[in-house]
């Protein structure tokens, strides 16, 4: 009988993991969760999490002029935390995704806070990721897993995010005339419930890509197993307009951890994207990821695979 195989959406890079802490030019634990663009010039830039020993975050920009290596690390944090001014922040800054806003000429940052009373969603926007402009927590705890999309939709920005409301959290998005006071709340996507991949718990993983079709939606199912949770990757595709509109949704998930760096580290069994640079041709795609909340790694696919497999692997959501 034939072996039928699963399809490879996205194919791990030889090299991987791409960067460790032993790459960082000053004293750092881990390096994980890279947010992702392509600037002008063509470099690739990384914005990582890195964590300390005291288990306290702050971001560190890495560039390379092909995405894979040569990596090029700013020699001293490039982000840290600043609770005197911003006190949500006492614990750290984690898991940054970026989005660049053509009206503003402007990255948008959307992170997570790390308040006394857990995680938050913040924001920043800079020009050169060397000077930042932070609007502090948008959304209050216990939120996180946030990105904005890079327009307006119908006179208002728009926010992915993950509150939780336990023991199950959904992605949810929200809408504001000025970034900073935002309500229009809708339920986008629920967890499923009982012995599916991405049951209880889902989030955003890196921005939505805008496609002629609709948003395409990388999102992280996570799965409590004997073993502890387990994070894997599936897809789902909302309307341009409607962004809280889910077109289709995956059945199966597309990427999870199987090699040795995505299986062992600090948090076993985890592949958690921030991050993508989108190629010239508009449709090949460098995925940056974490292991394991240790090192960051590379995967590569196509948006047209994306699109043909979601269509054919997915549901339609009426």
């Amino acid at each position: 009988m034939k072996n039928e195989k699963y399809s490879e959406l996205f194919h791990r890079h030889k090299k991987n993991p791409i960067l460790t802490a032993a790459d960082w030019p000053y004293p750092v634990h881990s390096v994980f969760n890279p947010a992702a663009v392509t600037m002008p010039d063509g470099t690739t830039l990384l914005l990582c999490r890195v964590e300390d020993r005291r288990g306290h975050s702050h971001f560190c920009v890495a560039r390379s002029e092909n995405g894979v290596d040569n990596w090029r690390i700013d020699p001293k944090p490039t982000l840290m935390p600043d609770p005197k001014n911003y006190p949500e922040e006492v614990w750290g800054i984690e898991d940054p995704r970026i989005t660049y806003i053509d009206e503003f000429k402007k990255y948008a940052i959307v992170y997570t806070a790390y308040t006394r009373d857990g995680p938050g969603v913040a924001l920043a926007f800079t020009e050169d990721f060397s000077r930042f402009d932070r609007l502090g927590v948008v959304m209050s705890p216990e939120d996180k897993d946030a990105a904005l999309l890079p327009h307006r939709i119908g006179g208002n920005w728009a926010l992915i995010h993950r509150p939780m409301t336990a023991p199950r959290a959904h992605m949810w998005i929200s809408f504001s005339p000025d970034l900073r006071h935002w309500g229009s709340h809708k339920l986008m996507l629920v967890a499923r419930r009982g012995a599916w991949w991405d049951a209880n718990k889902i989030g955003l993983s890196p921005p939505p890509i805008e496609t002629p079709e609709g948003w395409l939606v990388i999102y992280h199912g996570v799965r409590m197993t004997a073993g502890g949770c387990l994070y894997r990757l599936g897809l789902a595709l909302f309307a341009l307009d409607t962004p809280e509109r889910c077109i289709r949704r995956s059945r199966e998930w597309f990427f999870a951890p199987e090699e040795l760096y995505e299986r062992s580290g600090d948090v076993g069994n985890v592949v958690f994207p921030c991050g993508y640079t989108i190629a010239p041709d508009g449709d090949g795609v460098n995925l940056y990821y974490g292991a394991t909340d240790t090192s960051i790694a590379l995967a590569t696919g196509k948006i047209s695979e994306m699109l043909d497999w979601l269509e054919t692997e997915g549901d339609v959501i009426s």
